[in-house]
């Protein structure tokens, strides 16, 4: 049985070690097929594992396939600076100082490397349109909020897809009891809500 090794890391982690978004990073992935890969993150029961792999792009320092526990994910935020980092530490050198270039499902990511911290700009929108009648009902029903309450709705991908939706207040956010059993199997649900500028956070 062929063994690999892979990497724990916390990724936007407070001042307390292990507080941060795990992440299990398989370093050396070449050769795993894609079940295997979905399996080994089912099993770590992170919400992503990622699997490093030569670069197919001559730009790209790596290449990295990114697994939820059900699903393949073409790009994630914390995924990518946590590969980056496993990466940097298990001694890899970016073929650009100061720079490590991510090949994954959407293209070329940029991860730029200031003394210790690493920072990205999100690649563009896979998709980002308004949300139909039908698909917002369903939402609306799942977080238990009338039409009157929502400001905007919108869908949004960029990897990890989501239906937006924008409440008229914060507190109104605060205040939801979604039907968590009625989302099974539909679309992934983000709210936020609106704040008055100055007012205290929550």
């Amino acid at each position: 049985m062929t063994t690999r090794p892979f990497r724990m890391i916390d990724v936007f982690p407070s001042s307390t070690p292990q507080s941060g978004n795990p992440l299990a990073v398989v370093l050396d992935a070449g050769g795993l097929a894609t079940e295997q890969m979905a399996a080994f993150a089912a099993w770590t029961n992170l919400s992503e594992c990622t699997f490093v792999l030569p670069p197919t792009d001559s730009v790209a320092d790596y290449r990295v396939r990114i697994f939820s526990l059900t699903t393949e994910l073409p790009f994630a935020g914390h995924p990518t600076l946590g590969t980056a980092r496993a990466w940097l530490d298990a001694g890899g050198v970016p073929r650009t100082p100061g720079r490590v270039v991510q090949e994954c499902g959407v293209g070329l990511v940029p991860v730029r490397i200031d003394d210790e911290a690493l920072t990205f700009a999100a690649p563009p929108l896979i998709r980002s349109d308004p949300v139909d009648d039908p698909d917002l009902a369903v939402a609306l029903s799942v977080l238990g909020v009338g039409a009157d309450d929502v400001v905007a709705a919108e869908w949004i991908d960029n990897g990890p897809g989501w239906l937006g939706v924008l409440l008229s207040s914060a507190d109104a956010v605060l205040a939801l009891e979604p039907d968590l059993t009625a989302r099974a199997g539909q679309q992934s649900i983000g709210v936020v809500g609106l704040r008055p500028p100055g007012s205290e956070d929550d």
